[in-house]
């Protein structure tokens, strides 16, 4: 009875897995570009489906993935790194480390402010922007305005943006920070849409108009500004309360600095992943840059990775920033699911399911992969979204209680990226209530 039992229950998980295959290898939707597929089982260490596996895609944000796990193994979990400062008899010199962290919007951590404002000595902001380019490689000019390219830089403040927020009771929006370094100027003409607030090109200077047929309308949008070593010393003496020298990072002395411990690095994970935070997975790489080197040289962050943290990948991964806004990252299926193996071995589930976007719940996939009413999630995956690029990649757990692994890319597909979601969001669900 036993033995019939057995060859019962593989045959079912044969035609299972069959079925698979054809949705994916017949599916006229996959077919109208470069598509990429594969299905593992981390327990029997077994690739159930894999179409394309062995080639490269553009990963868009699924390049986060790489960059939480090089994160959470250089970082950990715990305070990261908000400062470094040296004691020099009356001076006191510091530097920014690329934490996000500082008055953001939404983290909100003012330990910088706090420390600054109590050392008894004369203060000093060595300037080490230079390390760091503003853009990303292969990032388009364009994108200026927009949250999504908000500028990288060692030492941010407020997220290195403008929030503007409406309420309907206000008749104009507010800005944070309130300061006169960022200024905003109200447009008398009035616009089309319902508002509109724009920066100038090459300067920090915003403008903000309201149509007046929605002074009810409630709003909340961010704008990044241009960053500089002079702007953020100045908006970190403002907000500090205390005049703070900036000084030429050649002259600081070769001693190792002091750190400062600021937020928590769960904190930034979980953002960064759930919400595809462009700006923290940039700043999560320049701290890693910080943490091993003392410097803020992400290509040195991504070379040490590759080299002693991604070595067992089966091909080598192009990467090239932290956030997959270039188009020039180019991951294999094969090794993102290897990624997300050694994520599954080394992070307890609990903390990916804290990171991870829940289909049919939080983040990013909210609003796809739901479960079966009245059942918990049981898609936990990374979208990646860019022109005629997309990308899911995750974790899959199934009805009978198995947890497997899956990464897709989709490149060179026109159109809304919507048909291929629906497209596969059948495929997941048939796996989720199969397997």
């Amino acid at each position: 009875m036993k033995q019939i039992y057995w060859l019962f229950l593989l045959l079912f998980c044969s035609c299972t897995v069959q079925k698979v295959k054809k949705s994916v290898y017949d599916s006229e939707v996959f077919e109208k570009g470069h598509m990429g597929f594969m299905l593992y089982d981390p327990v029997k260490e077994k690739t159930l489906v894999s179409l394309n596996e062995k080639k490269y895609f553009i990963p868009a944000s699924n390049t986060k993935i790489f960059t939480f796990y090089t994160s959470y193994k250089v970082l950990g979990d715990e305070r990261v790194n908000g400062l470094n400062y040296i004691e020099k008899g009356d001076s006191l010199l510091f530097w920014g480390t690329g934490d996000p962290s500082l008055l953001h919007p939404d983290l909100q951590d003012s330990t910088v402010i706090h420390f600054l404002q109590k050392r008894p000595e004369d203060l000093y902001m060595v300037d080490n922007f230079d390390q760091i380019s503003r853009y990303g490689r292969g990032w388009t000019w364009n994108w200026y305005p927009y949250y999504f390219a908000a500028e990288r830089s060692p030492l941010p403040i407020y997220g290195n943006v403008l929030r503007y927020a409406k309420t309907a009771e206000d008749p104009l929006a507010k800005a944070y920070p309130n300061t006169t370094f960022l200024p905003l100027s109200r447009q008398t003409e009035t616009v089309p849409e319902k508002y509109a607030i724009q920066r100038d090109i090459e300067k920090n200077i915003y403008f903000y108009a309201l149509n007046p047929e929605t002074t009810d309308l409630s709003f909340e949008t961010d704008k990044p500004f241009i960053t500089s070593s002079h702007l953020a010393r100045n908006l970190l003496q403002e907000a500090v309360g205390r005049k703070i020298s900036l000084i030429d990072g050649r002259t600081v002395p070769a001693a190792k600095p002091h750190k400062l411990p600021t937020a928590k690095a769960d904190s930034i994970y979980a953002q960064m992943m759930k919400i595809s935070d462009n700006f923290l997975a940039e700043q999560l790489m320049v701290m890693v840059a910080d943490a091993l080197f003392d410097s803020v040289d992400m290509a040195a962050a991504i070379d040490y990775a590759k080299d002693s943290l991604l070595q067992d990948l089966p091909d080598e991964p192009q990467w090239v920033d932290g956030s997959g806004l270039s188009p020039q990252n180019m991951f294999t299926p094969r090794s993102v699911v290897r990624l997300l193996d050694k994520i599954l071995k080394e992070v307890p589930m609990e903390k990916i399911k804290a990171y991870f976007p829940a289909g049919g719940e939080s983040g990013t996939i909210r609003n796809w992969y739901p479960a079966d009413p009245g059942e918990p999630a049981y898609i936990y995956a990374k979208t990646g979204t860019l022109s005629m690029s997309s990308a899911l990649s995750g974790y899959l757990i199934t009805k009978s209680g198995k947890t497997l692994i899956f990464s897709t890319f989709f490149n060179n597909y026109t159109g809304s990226s919507n048909v291929q979601k629906e497209e596969l969001q059948k495929v997941l669900y048939f796996i989720h209530q199969n397997y």
